[in-house]
């Protein structure tokens, strides 16, 4: 054991970061030595941290001048409810965050954890695709009248089949509506009229906990996207709207229906 410590304090770190457990006399030896050392660190956190910190992970410590140290300015131990944490702060790649998500329950963690996951790969993609369009449902309801505009140059059963796309455009601003608990037939055919008045940027200020001009947010009404500032990502409405339409036309080619026949009962 002595031998190794000699080994990782040739190395010339102020913390040993280990993956398994410290004994007591190494990790005596390592305080002697100015060292701090931290122990059963978990698989996924050592291989961000030594993203995150510039170093490198090292299996064996004979061979000091091959490894990479990563560096960070504090390391902290602080208390989050009953949880005890280390916290590097200051890392050398400069751009990494830590998120703790508390709840009551395990459902309630998956979920937000789910929901977190999915804002962030929007976030990414944006990123490269820096092109936003306007939410609370005023992307959809300015496509949906385009395509009701669409389906009036239309003839017979055609004309039906486009006036059920723009229908189904509308269907997330009512969504967005039921589950902030309001009548969504009332709000959906208000934002609906504003639209064809010209109020083309406005969408559902469901959401949001103030007021905008002579309408109260709170309680369920339009008003302008812009001046609320909901945007969303246009790639992410893109791939939307293109699988739905595609999940939409899968089905409607399935034009036969097999059935399996039913396994006959034997009585042996």
């Amino acid at each position: 054991m002595k031998a190794k410590v000699e080994k990782i304090k040739a190395h010339g770190v102020n913390c040993f970061i280990n993956r398994q457990l410290i004994y007591n006399w190494p990790e005596q030896l390592f305080a002697d030595a100015g060292i701090m050392s931290i122990e059963h660190a978990d698989f996924d956190g050592i291989e961000r941290l030594a993203l995150v910190t510039g170093g490198e992970i090292a299996s064996t410590f004979d061979h000091p001048e091959l490894v990479k140290l990563g560096a960070c300015d504090l390391i902290e131990e602080v208390i989050i409810g009953e949880d005890k944490l280390i916290k590097f702060s200051g890392v050398a790649a400069g751009e990494a965050c830590t998120i703790v998500l508390r709840g009551a329950t395990h459902q309630l963690l998956d979920e937000a954890e789910r929901s977190l996951h999915d804002a962030l790969a929007v976030i990414s993609q944006t990123v490269r695709e820096t092109r936003t369009v306007l939410g609370a449902g005023c992307s959809e309801m300015l496509m949906s009248k385009a395509v009701d505009g669409a389906a009036a140059k239309e003839g017979g059963k055609r004309q039906m089949a486009v006036e059920a796309y723009a229908r189904a455009l509308r269907q997330l601003p009512t969504i967005l509506a039921d589950n902030a608990g309001f009548d969504s037939s009332e709000l959906v055919a208000n934002l609906r009229s504003m639209h064809y008045k010209g109020y083309t940027s406005y969408g559902l200020g469901t959401f949001f906990d103030f007021e905008f001009a002579d309408l109260d947010l709170i309680n369920g009404a339009v008003a302008d996207a812009r001046d609320m500032g909901v945007i969303e990502s246009y790639l992410l409405k893109k791939k939307v709207v293109i699988g739905a339409s595609e999940a939409a036309e899968q089905l409607i080619r399935v034009d036969h229906i097999l059935r399996a026949p039913m396994r006959k009962r034997d009585r042996h």
